[in-house]
């Protein structure tokens, strides 16, 4: 029997609701009530940890983007995904992070809540401007953080 398009899409969602627990909250912390995911305990791995559980995130826009949610929420998704990969990042501290972060279920509750909803758009362009700017300053900073470290270092050997 052939599928409906809202029951392919119904499908599709339950699929990314599995990927996200699988990532965010498949495993009970002993003698807690909190839940982590793949992502943090995969990600303790150096280099390449973060790598497998990051290119199922990004299916997880991939797939909202072509269930048709709006731009407007498909970039407040990646601003979760870009936080996620900055903080992730950092050694131990990054896997703490990504514990508490969660970024695909935070995803999954986006597409959840806008793949119908137009109206939605406008909280997220604000969040999406105010998120961009606040990465652009933490970007920034990182930066001149840097700039500042090379040119001490120059400063201690002589070079300048």
């Amino acid at each position: 029997m052939r599928q409906t398009p809202e029951e392919r899409t119904e499908e599709r969602l339950d699929t990314l609701r599995s990927l996200s627990t699988l990532l965010d909250n498949s495993v009970r912390v002993p003698g807690t009530n909190y839940r982590i995911g793949l992502d943090p305990i995969v990600g303790m791995l150096p280099v390449a940890g973060d790598l497998p559980t990051t290119a199922l995130s990004v299916y997880i826009v991939f797939e909202a983007a072509s269930i048709g949610v709006p731009r407007a929420t498909l970039g407040r998704m990646v601003v979760n995904l870009v936080v996620d990969a900055l903080f992730g990042s950092i050694p131990v501290v990054g896997d703490v992070f990504d514990a508490v972060w969660k970024a695909n279920a935070r995803n999954v509750a986006l597409l959840e809540a806008r793949r119908g909803d137009a109206t939605g758009a406008v909280a997220d362009e604000r969040y999406l401007l105010l998120a961009s700017a606040g990465l652009l300053f933490v970007l920034v900073a990182i930066a001149l953080g840097v700039v500042s470290l090379v040119v001490l270092l120059a400063n201690q050997f002589g070079l300048l």
